[in-house]
């Protein structure tokens, strides 16, 4: 069964106080480290072979069961010792479906009984592990699944969701609420007849749909799915096998895999690509771990004190650079990119990895199909004995290959900081984040017209290309825009809040980088001002389709940005020398004013030249335009392509707290 006594989130509270110090980091130097690639179980009709690295067991044993859960073992084995830590048997018949787990004495005690860590099939609640037939979940025509074409990172438009949020309101029109089958219905609407779900999603013109963990997490109850239990998924238990309350069957270890594979599937027959939120920084328990019933204290960085480090905040941190964990990384990213045909992985708290392992991630990865896209946060949650220079946080970006981070910077300077949620940020009237949102426009790329003395966080250029930086300014974590920014503005109106809003991912949307949009964002989503909802009930968490009806004016709005941004090639230019010689900032004399240039046809753009206005201030604003003729093509009001009025010579006023783009051919 599943610990649930553990509250696991992204603050985690710490469990340090519960554990025994673990071995100090120099015990684990001279563990043998083993290079085959045949680590788990490898299942064929004649036989399994089952494999594992326990270096410093005494003797292992594997048990099989008929179930995943109850009733008692019909066989227990002992495995046998092979090269470099590794324990191995080899059953010469069909085990297909059985059920297994493995159990190591180490130091003259029995560890727990668990599967191993690469386990690819789990039962109920991943307690045992699962000999499964992989070919054998593949759905109908899985062979020919093909992937969205993509041409340059810089093209994506991400679109944060969680499983259960997506589906589970009761105006959804989805059948298999809160499953991986329901983000594969289509033709589903809400009671007013809207798109719900994936045609939603596909209706707001979105690239790749970013799915929370997805992995099979420890803090919900699989065999009571009655019980309506709900988590983001940041607490890993078994990593290589899909999440089981988001099966219809979370008993038969075959049927999760058919599922996540059958919704990679639709959402990739209906043009969108599939990233999966990892969260490989940290473990949901620790003492009682997989990790630390294989090799005790190996997995976790340590203190000098041979304490378990915090970096994540979470009580343990897991310990990247170590070789055997570096090797579980990475062939458990590719196992998702092959086994899943996943084209994208979001690493929680990135900064706790190693750049080595992260860009041997990246190499692995983009060997396999180059268009894959990796991203993570770019920090830690706290302290961690690794060194700086060695982290993969922001500051180090250009030391990544084909990695990108998360831009906080644009962020906190459009809606106000993080850590002070009365803050008020660029769209909502704050005359010192100007400096911020330019850092944001070029994408965190050097840029001689931004003056990084006034930047909030990032004091100089940390993305080495436009592709490295997440541009964005909401997301799961904290609250919805819309609630942020009602608390920081409690005097204005709803009227005026939806300018803000419409204004902030205007922004987004029309910056250099990656654009990345958070569910819900484009119906003013609310989780009534809880922050962080990680196990809030579905009442707070899940998606009310009414909004997309009573706001219908605002999505419509996103939708217009996001084809505006699809359609013009200017606003994703894939080089930071690209960006330099065409974007242009135009000196406003206001801290709430900004406005660029984009000239020469930028990236092959059809638009000669593009001018932005973006007014963050509470009245509206005149800029002397340049000269010419110039088409509208987004207001306050929506976007349309074709144009909405052309303006001729002179000033140009743009209302409060709005965004404009015009061009000219």
């Amino acid at each position: 069964m599943k610990k649930f006594n553990l509250v696991i989130t992204i603050v985690c509270i710490t469990m340090l106080a519960s554990f025994k110090p673990a071995p100090k980091t120099d015990l684990f130097a001279d563990y043998p480290a083993y290079s085959g690639n045949d680590l788990g179980v490898n299942y064929s009709p004649q036989q399994t072979v089952f494999k594992v690295w326990a270096p410093r067991a005494i003797e292992v044993k594997l048990r099989l069961y008929d179930a995943g859960n109850g009733g008692e073992a019909t066989a227990t084995t002992n495995m046998t010792k092979g090269l470099n830590g590794t324990w191995e048997l080899a059953i010469k018949k069909d085990l297909k479906n059985k059920y297994y787990t493995f159990q190591v004495m180490q130091d003259g005690k029995w560890l727990l009984e668990c599967p191993d860590i690469y386990a690819r099939a789990v039962g109920v609640n991943g307690a045992r592990g699962m000999v499964a037939d992989l070919a054998s979940t593949n759905p109908k025509n899985w062979q020919n699944d093909k992937k969205p074409a993509q041409k340059n990172f810089t093209d994506i438009v991400l679109y944060e969701t969680h499983v259960r949020d997506i589906s589970i309101s009761s105006n959804s029109g989805i059948k298999n609420k809160g499953k991986f089958l329901g983000l594969a219905e289509t033709g589903t609407k809400s009671p007013d007849g809207e798109p719900t779900g994936l045609d939603h999603i596909k209706q707001l013109g979105v690239t790749h749909v970013h799915l929370l963990p997805s992995f099979d997490f420890n803090t919900v109850d699989e065999t009571t799915p009655e019980a309506n239990k709900y988590n983001w998924g940041y607490d890993p238990l078994n990593y290589n096998v899909p999440e089981g309350s988001y099966a219809t069957n979370p008993y038969d270890g075959n049927v999760r895999i058919r599922e996540f594979k059958t919704m990679v599937q639709a959402l990739h027959k209906n043009g969108l690509r599939v990233i999966l939120d990892v969260v490989y920084n940290h473990t949901s328990d620790t003492k009682g771990s997989n990790f630390n019933q294989f090799a005790p204290g190996y997995f976790y960085r340590q203190n000098a004190d041979g304490s378990y480090a915090n970096g994540t905040g979470c009580g343990n941190e897991v310990a990247s650079e170590r070789a055997m964990v570096r090797k579980f990384m990475i062939e458990s990213v590719v196992y998702w990119a092959k086994e899943y045909h996943l084209d994208g992985f979001r690493f929680d708290l990135m900064g706790v990895h190693d750049i080595e392992t992260m860009n041997q991630i990246s190499a692995a990865l983009h060997k396999i199909d180059p268009t894959i896209f990796i991203y993570g946060e770019g920090w830690t949650a706290g302290n961690s004995p690794l060194p700086e220079d060695q982290r993969a946080v922001k500051k180090n970006m250009a030391k990544l290959n084909e990695v990108a981070a998360f831009g906080d910077d644009l962020r906190d300077g459009l809606k106000g900081g993080w850590g002070d949620l009365k803050e008020k940020g660029f769209v909502s009237g704050a005359t010192d984040k100007k400096e911020s949102v330019k850092f944001g426009i070029v994408a965190s790329t050097p840029n001689t017209q931004v003056d990084y003395t006034k930047v909030n966080y990032s004091k100089a250029p940390w993305a080495a290309e436009p592709f490295q930086t997440i541009t964005y300014v909401s997301c799961h974590d904290d609250n919805t825009l819309f609630d942020r920014l009602k608390i920081s503005n409690p005097k204005a109106s709803e009227a005026d809040l939806i300018k803000m809003d419409k204004l902030a991912n205007a922004i987004v949307l029309t910056s250099q980088g990656v654009a990345f949009l958070h569910s819900g964002a484009e119906l003013l989503r609310t989780k009534k001002g809880i922050a962080n909802s990680y196990n809030s009930p579905d009442s707070i968490n899940k998606i009310d389709w009414s909004r997309k009806t009573k706001y219908k004016v605002v999505f419509d709005y996103y939708k217009g940005m996001v084809a505006l941004r699809k359609a013009h090639p200017a606003f994703r230019m894939p080089s930071t020398k690209m960006i330099q010689d065409n974007l242009k900032f135009i000196e406003t004399g206001d801290t709430g004013l900004i406005a660029y240039k984009i000239s020469n046809n930028a990236n092959g753009d059809s638009w000669k030249n593009i001018l932005v206005v973006l007014n963050g201030n509470t009245s509206p604003k005149t800029i002397k335009k340049p000269a010419g003729k110039w088409t509208l093509a987004a207001d306050e009001n929506g976007v349309n392509l074709k144009g909405i009025r052309t303006i001729g010579t002179g000033d140009i006023t743009i209302p409060a707290t709005s965004a404009y783009v015009l061009y000219r051919k």
